[in-house]
């Protein structure tokens, strides 16, 4: 994986486990019936907008990348010459 675009994952990836650890926040709190609740729903709404962005974020790099840079071609093991077995001809 190129860097730009490893760069952009890890940071979509930190997003997604402080989006989801401020959800395990909010129905805990909510659950125990504390005032930081609704601060605690507004921060994880826009986590939530911040982490959508960052998830794009990696798929326009990675575009972006291919795009810029080209897709290595190289033969992989699926695309090797087919061996033509001869028949043995008949006269």
């Amino acid at each position: 994986m190129p860097d730009p675009v490893r760069a952009a994952a890890v940071r979509a990836v930190l997003f997604v486990a402080l989006t989801l650890l401020q959800a395990m926040i909010v129905l805990l709190f909510t659950l125990a019936g504390s005032w930081w609740a609704f601060p605690m729903v507004l921060a994880t709404v826009a986590s939530t907008v911040a982490t959508t962005w960052c998830v794009l974020d990696v798929w326009v790099t990675r575009q972006v990348w291919r795009q810029r840079h080209g897709v290595v071609s190289v033969p992989s093991s699926t695309a090797r010459e087919v061996r033509r077995v001869g028949r043995p001809r008949y006269p």
